[in-house]
């Protein structure tokens, strides 16, 4: 299920967007292609952060992945829980295994990413 009120990466990474703050996650497409999330790096709050840029890694059982920046901004917070629990990502990939929170530094920007839909379309080209 894709939920229809977030906004989407083709390299699936969600956004939700709350007044000038963007939680940011990956989708349950991602969490499901990864296998069992076992770390998650996340970067320092206070960290500024281009559109497209490497923000963390997410190493599963079968891999080890970038994370990318939907949209750029200052990291806020990060989801502390993730460090001993990883398996959020997993679990609950768009609530509690959220990764990071940014402060938008052009909350218009989320809206160029991609809707449910389009990313609905990106899934099923595989």
């Amino acid at each position: 299920m894709v939920p229809t009120d977030l906004r989407y990466t083709k390299d699936h990474e969600w956004v939700r967007l709350e007044g000038d703050i963007a939680t940011v996650g990956v989708t349950t497409y991602a969490a499901e292609q990864l296998g069992d999330v076992v770390f998650v790096e996340l970067p320092d709050a206070g960290r500024t952060l281009a559109q497209h840029a490497t923000f963390g890694v997410v190493e599963s059982v079968k891999a080890v992945s970038d994370l990318y920046t939907p949209v750029a901004g200052e990291v806020v917070e990060v989801n502390a829980e993730l460090a001993s629990t990883p398996e959020l990502v997993n679990s609950d990939p768009f609530g509690a295994g959220w990764m990071l929170r940014l402060r938008v530094s052009d909350p218009a920007s989320v809206g160029k990413l991609l809707d449910a839909a389009g990313y609905e379309a990106v899934i099923a080209a595989g």
